[in-house]
């Protein structure tokens, strides 16, 4: 499926975007249209009244166009001060020339609900959806589905591999994939996943062979062994080793895969510098509809 709003910041760089921002004409075809746009926004003035770079021009978004809620008051100012230095969606509302340089007052609220509205009349469970992460707590990732549009993925659904925190997986500003795995148009809102997305037992473990050493993190430390992460979906077992925490990278000797137990026998060789990232996520989708995932297929 062809998304007609996109994660604020995919829009930006957009050839039709740029064309869109260049000239007045242009912008004006735009306010006709419709059409969402994108800018950055370079300042948040003191009435929390948000100015934007729109090519060569300058524009203002008002505090109560600045995002869905702040009207009502069910979204807090921060919806609207962190805006700032990043991309933001709009559509153009009045085109005037003032003394103060602003050439076109805009609506980002208008771009969220119209993308919200396309999203519960067109989204349906097993469809998978671009993402950019927009902010990291310990209970979740939230996303942006389209113009600001926000959901979450609850930590669980991270990936197979338990993480202590969302962080480990991801981070502020990465662009990602999700699994709708429910659409509540009561509510408004979506239920997201992310680990069915990043393959089976089967298909990771066929990126690995017995005998390599290959990188991982730990992920659990046990009187019995240290659990080792090789990709999000696929963790191998090593002997109990003393001065290993989690979040640990380590160099680790593969030293068996076992299909009929789906297991992966480890040796910890080292622990290696800390690079600060979150592992490379690798995804295993054909189409945009995932369905009947088996992890243990």
């Amino acid at each position: 499926m062809k998304l007609q709003y996109l994660p604020e910041g995919l829009l930006q760089n957009n050839k039709e975007n740029v064309k869109s921002c260049q000239s007045i004409a242009a912008l004006r075809t735009a306010k006709l249209l419709g059409t969402v746009l994108e800018g950055i926004a370079i300042r948040c003035d003191a009435a929390h009244n948000l100015i934007i770079q729109c090519g060569p021009f300058k524009g203002l978004i008002p505090r109560e166009a600045c995002a869905m809620g702040i009207a009502e008051g069910t979204t807090r100012e921060v919806a609207i001060l962190s805006r700032v230095g990043k991309s933001v969606a709009f559509v153009v509302e009045e085109i005037t020339e003032q003394t103060d340089g602003i050439l076109l007052i805009g609506s980002r609220r208008k771009a969220q609900q119209a993308a919200l509205e396309m999203l519960l009349e067109t989204v349906q469970p097993d469809m998978v959806l671009p993402a950019v992460v927009t902010h990291l707590e310990p209970f979740g990732t939230f996303v942006d589905l389209g113009c600001g549009v926000v959901s979450m993925i609850p930590i669980e659904h991270s990936s197979i591999s338990r993480i202590a925190h969302p962080k480990e997986r991801f981070f502020i500003g990465q662009s990602i994939f999700v699994l709708v795995t429910g659409v509540d148009k009561d509510l408004r809102r979506f239920s997201l996943s992310h680990k069915e997305l990043l393959g089976t037992w089967a298909e990771n473990a066929a990126l690995f062979s017995a005998g390599e050493t290959v990188t991982g993190f730990v992920r659990g430390v046990m009187d019995y062994g240290v659990f080792i992460e090789l990709t999000p979906n696929l963790t191998g077992l090593s002997d109990a080793s003393s001065g290993l925490l989690e979040g640990d990278r380590v160099s680790a000797y593969i030293k068996t895969i076992l299909p009929e137990s789906r297991k992966v026998k480890l040796r910890v060789m080292e622990v290696l510098p800390d690079l600060r990232l979150p592992p490379t996520i690798q995804y295993f989708v054909a189409d945009g509809v995932h369905k009947c995932w088996n992890y243990e297929a």
